[in-house]
C-alpha cells in the first residue's frame, strides 16, 4: 500500500517492486531498481525516508524516522536491510548489509561496505566504520570485511532484483 500522509506522497522512480502487503507512507523518495517486500513499512510520517537505488527492503522489515531533524533515514545504494530488521532514524552507507531481526537506532551511521550481524542492536549515536563487520547487542566493530563477504552483499542486491521480477509476473504487479 502506498499512501500520501500530511501533504507528501511518496516519489518512486522506475523498476521499483513494492509487495502488495508493503506500505509505503509519507515523505519517502525510493530510487530505481528497489525492492520492498511483504510485510515491509517505509514510513516517511514525521521526517523523511531516501533510499538509493539497487536497496532490496526484505520481508517485515520496518523503516522509521526519528523526531529531530537530523533522524531522517538514508540508505545508500545496493543495501539490504534483512527480514525483520528495524532502521530508525539513521544513516545507511552504500553497498551495506544490515542482518536479519538486526536493530539500527536514531542517529546511528553505518559506513559504506558495513556489516550488521543478524540480531544486532546498534545504539542511538553509533558510528560503525565502513567495511566492518559489526555484531552483538550492542553491536561492536569485530573485523574487516572480506572481499568475499563484500562481493557476496552485491549478489544479494542483484539476486534480489531478479527475483522481484519474477514475482511481479506471478502476482500481476507491475514494477513502477
Amino acid at each position: 500500500m502506498i499512501i500520501k500522509y500530511a501533504d507528501c506522497e511518496p516519489e518512486i522512480a522506475g523498476n521499483v517492486f513494492i509487495a502488495p502487503t508493503a506500505f509505503v507512507a509519507g515523505d519517502v523518495t525510493i530510487d530505481r531498481n528497489v525492492t520492498i517486500w511483504p510485510g515491509a513499512s517505509v514510513r516517511g510520517d514525521i521526517n523523511s525516508v531516501t533510499i538509493g537505488s539497487g536497496t532490496n527492503i526484505q520481508d517485515n522489515a520496518s523503516v522509521h524516522v526519528g523526531h529531530d531533524e537530523d533522524h531522517s533515514v538514508h540508505i545508500g545504494e545496493n543495501v539490504t536491510i534483512g527480514h525483520n530488521a528495524v532502521v530508525h532514524g539513521a544513516r545507511i552507507g552504500d553497498n551495506a548489509l544490515i542482518g536479519m531481526g538486526a536493530i539500527v537506532l536514531d542517529g546511528a551511521v553505518i559506513g559504506e561496505g558495513a556489516m550488521i550481524a543478524a540480531g544486532s542492536l546498534v545504539t542511538p549515536g553509533t558510528f560503525i566504520a565502513p567495511g566492518t563487520l559489526a555484531v552483538g547487542s550492542p553491536a561492536r566493530v569485530r573485523r574487516d570485511l572480506s572481499q568475499e563477504e563484500k562481493e557476496s552483499i552485491m549478489a544479494g542486491c542483484v539476486s534480489y532484483q531478479a527475483l522481484a521480477g519474477e514475482y511481479s509476473r506471478a502476482c500481476g504487479v507491475e514494477s513502477r
